[in-house]
């Protein structure tokens, strides 16, 4: 286990980083009005590359990450609703922070949907500030970054 009970997933958590995944980000589809990114991902190509970290017995909450050149981007974030509000998301942002300060990167970066309002009160708490918002396809997003000490 790595921090807080954070773990690299593995094959046999694939039906529960869908469900996660699902659980999280259905409510987002009739109001953005289309799947979320998320939803849609290859979850087993992500979990395949070391790219997915779960946490909980069973899996409450998951990040996917990519570490660039210079920067750790957090492609997701997903905490079930049967898990909000007991501190998961939490501890999976620092973690991501902690994960890219070991691989050397110290800035984080990820986007939310326009329409995933909630976001866009979380991600400042944390430390995230807005560099743009930009369409792209169907997906009109803001763009965050996080600079780390």
């Amino acid at each position: 286990m790595t921090a807080e009970g954070i773990r690299p997933a593995v094959a046999a958590d694939l039906p529960a980083v869908r469900a996660v995944t699902d659980a999280a980000y259905r409510h987002y589809i009739e109001r953005i009005g289309v799947v979320p990114q998320p939803m849609e991902a290859d979850h087993a190509a992500n979990v395949a590359a070391g790219r997915v970290f779960v946490t909980g017995e069973p899996v409450s909450g998951l990040v996917v990450v990519e570490a660039c050149e210079d920067h750790l981007f957090l492609d997701s974030i997903a905490v079930h609703p049967d898990a909000q509000g007991e501190g998961v998301g939490r501890r999976l942002l620092a973690f991501v922070d902690a994960y890219a300060r070991a691989l050397g990167l110290f800035e984080v970066r990820l986007y939310t949907n326009a329409m995933m309002w909630e976001n866009q009160k979380i991600y400042p708490k944390y430390g995230y500030e807005v560099v743009e918002r930009r369409v792209d396809g169907p997906y009109d997003r803001f763009h965050y970054r996080k600079r780390l000490d």
